[in-house]
């Protein structure tokens, strides 16, 4: 008998975990099936999460309804909120989280979670009735039906990984590659390509030298991604910082010539700004000393990251390069740094709801389709699992814009730009970044945390509740007067100044009572009113800037344009529209080879209908 299910997910990682908890609350049926269930949302390389956008990425995750804010904050053991030196748009959470117990609290998560049945299997066909996806067959033979398919697979589509001259099959080091599925898909007509990823040694902390190293601990109150954080946190860890130097370097060039990456051995595309130290000496050459961040695994664990080291050089290389860095003349590697090639779908093959456009009901998600990074993933499974419960209901998907969220910017990247590497998020891709900051996540998302309807009523009143404070906290900085040196402003006009702050207690006798007590009752909220008026002219100038944008996204494109007879378009839009069939004007605008005059030439066609 043919198990059948709504949704089914192939792939225990972020992305999967995400997806199947999304589908399955959203009150479908839902398989996970995964090679080995023990491992779900294992970190394969850095036990961290967010960072620079990343961290935003995770924010958002967590006000649509995701897991991995909450996870991130149960298993934190170092929380952090970097940049804040510069500007609030570019400030970004940052969370070293226990490795173990990260995957045991999503196992738990997701074993728990009604609708969830978790199975061990390959996949290694997709069963299909003309151009719809029916279900999948695992390697053993047993077939599952499901009216969508979501497919999360990671870096263990065909993964093979490398260590200097040795090189062997694996998705990860010690775990069997996902084979017959990618090529699967490649019968099917997608188009594929090959990208790299790498991680660096693990070492063991008790051969670990710290007085040479410089301590780096995280912030002394939480870091929280997650509304409502938990009650209380880990016990937490610090970091250490040092530094490769000119006999490193030296040692690692020595090693060049047995290099899988300059030996030509390794044919996928590596990350540009997430490089190999090889790659990093050849490529910044006159740079004498690059930062290495040893960072812990766990609280009951001695094993530490070497941040900055990712290397597939032979593993002795590895020691002896190891050896010259400042706290590790005595280290040992518990595991030596390796790289993974693995098989990924480009994007523009999905449409802006991650469906796949030649083949309905299949839904593609995370690093397959080319990104790199936890978040990245589970922003992808997220919005994929959303989306194929959406489609079960009937219901139009939900597709943030790029003035939305970072995760809009995200997926209309990967569709637009058609990355030909793995794709990282940076606040700089994000071209409404002053908006899209992580501290007013969930009031920009609103109203999708309404439509979407993961987040249960007290949390979306809890929402509310916060923006009828902030509110009344801008009414108050509006309508209060302040006396000063001899002028009487408004307090608006007093928080202007970078020197004014409303948490400075020195300066809390410029406030009256109402106000005080309003920022005691939700410093939050208070934080978000002194920013819009402190940026308020930058805001504004962004904000006609989003209003000529989406003027652009209003203008729908026919489904079925035949932009081949359209002779006033350029040959390359012609082939590149028609290939790829964008819904907006806007999205248009974003693809390579479409120029600002073949827009001029579409806005016309659409204004004459």
């Amino acid at each position: 008998m043919v198990s059948e299910f709504d949704v089914i997910v192939v792939g225990g990682g972020h992305a999967g975990c995400e997806a199947a908890s999304a589908s399955a609350r959203l009150g479908c049926s839902t398989l996970l099936i995964t090679q080995n269930p023990q491992a779900l949302a294992r970190m394969s390389c850095n036990p961290a999460i967010g960072g620079l956008a990343k961290g935003h990425l995770v924010k958002e995750v967590d006000a649509l309804g995701g897991l991995m804010g909450s996870v991130t904050d149960r298993t934190a053991i170092q929380s952090r909120m970097l940049n804040r030196s510069k500007g609030p748009a570019v400030w970004s959470p940052r969370a070293q989280c226990d490795r173990k117990r990260y995957s045991e609290v999503m196992h738990g998560i997701i074993s728990n979670t009604p609708g969830i049945e978790l199975r061990a299997g390959e996949v290694i066909h997709i069963i299909r009735n003309n151009n719809h996806i029916v279900g999948i067959k695992t390697r053993s033979g047993e077939e599952y039906r499901g009216k969508r398919v979501i497919l999360v697979g990671g870096t263990f589509w065909n993964g093979l990984i490398h260590i200097g001259e040795w090189s062997s099959p694996a998705g990860r080091i010690h775990e069997e590659p996902a084979l017959g599925l990618s090529d699967d898909l490649v019968a099917m007509g997608l188009r594929r390509l090959r990208f790299k990823t790498g991680t660096p040694p693990r070492l063991d902390g008790k051969s670990l030298n710290f007085t040479l190293t410089e301590r780096q601990d995280g912030d002394p109150e939480p870091v929280w991604f997650s509304d409502p954080p938990p009650h209380e946190r880990l016990p937490q860890l610090p970091c250490w910082l040092t530094y490769s130097n000119a006999q490193t370097h030296e040692i690692l060039r020595s090693g060049l010539d047995r290099s899988p990456l300059y030996t030509g051995r390794i044919k996928g595309t590596g990350p540009r700004y997430c490089p190999s130290i090889e790659d990093k000496i050849v490529r910044f050459a006159e740079r004498d000393r690059h930062q290495l961040f040893l960072e812990p695994e766990g609280l009951d664990t001695d094993e530490y990251y070497l941040n900055g080291f990712s290397t597939s050089l032979p593993e002795e290389v590895q020691l002896a390069a190891l050896h010259t860095v400042p706290g590790l003349e005595n280290v040992s590697m518990n595991r030596p740094g390796y790289a993974v090639e693995y098989d990924v779908f480009p994007a523009d093959q999905v449409l802006p709801s991650l469906e796949c456009r030649e083949w309905k009901n299949l839904f593609l998600a995370g690093q397959i389709l080319g990104t790199s990074g936890y978040e990245e993933a589970a922003a992808q499974g997220l919005m994929a699992g959303i989306n194929a419960a959406r489609s079960l209901r009937g219901q139009v998907p939900v597709v943030l814009g790029r003035d939305q969220a970072y995760i809009g910017v995200l997926i209309d990247d990967l569709i637009t730009k058609i990355p030909q590497e793995p794709y990282r998020m940076f606040t700089s891709r994000a071209e409404f970044r002053l908006l899209l900051r992580q501290d007013n996540t969930l009031q920009r998302l609103l109203p999708i945390i309404r439509e979407v309807g993961l987040q249960p009523p007290l949390i979306v009143n809890q929402i509310e509740g916060g923006l009828t404070r902030q509110s009344a906290i801008s009414i108050l900085l509006s309508t209060e007067r302040v006396r000063l040196e001899g002028e009487t402003i408004s307090a608006a006009q007093f928080l202007r100044r970078p020197e004014v702050s409303l948490f400075d207690p020195a300066l809390a006798s410029h406030w009256t009572l109402p106000l005080l007590e309003l920022v005691r009752q939700d410093p939050a909220a208070a934080f978000r009113a002194e920013l819009e008026i402190k940026y308020e002219g930058y805001l504004t100038r962004q904000l006609v800037h989003v209003e000529a944008f989406r003027r652009l996204e209003a203008h729908r494109l026919p489904a079925n344009m035949d932009y081949t007879v359209l002779g006033a378009l350029s040959t390359e839009a012609r082939q590149t529209l028609q290939r790829l069939h964008p819904a907006t004007l806007g999205q248009a605008s974003r693809l390579p080879g479409v120029r600002a005059s073949d827009i001029a030439v579409l806005m016309v066609l659409l204004k004459r209908g």
